[in-house]
């Protein structure tokens, strides 16, 4: 199986799936653990998490799956949402709560 098939698989699998640098628990970038706390206070407690850091395929192949070149990245229900700047501008302006409440 492909990579770009991989990634699509992960992120029909499950609601709320972030690719990001290191674990829920282990964040190893400042952005994936803003990403993390977000999702904390907006609720979120069934993350699934992708390390992109165990998988130098995923790590390149996220960015071509969503032509998106950064990571974190949040997917929600199949579709993507953003990066952490985007998730910290839709939290503060309340529609990343609503997006979760809908969803």
């Amino acid at each position: 199986m492909d990579t770009q098939e991989r990634i699509k698989q992960i992120v029909e699998g499950a609601p709320v799936v972030l690719f990001m640098k290191g674990t829920a628990q282990f964040p190893m970038c400042g952005f994936s653990g803003r990403a993390i706390q977000v999702l904390k206070a907006c609720g979120v407690t069934d993350i699934k998490t992708v390390n992109v850091l165990e998988d130098e395929g995923v790590r390149q192949g996220i960015k071509e799956f969503s032509n998106w070149p950064t990571i974190p990245q949040l997917y929600v229900n199949g579709e993507f949402i953003g990066g952490s700047d985007i998730m910290m501008e839709m939290y503060e302006s309340g529609e990343l709560q609503q997006l979760f409440a809908a969803a």
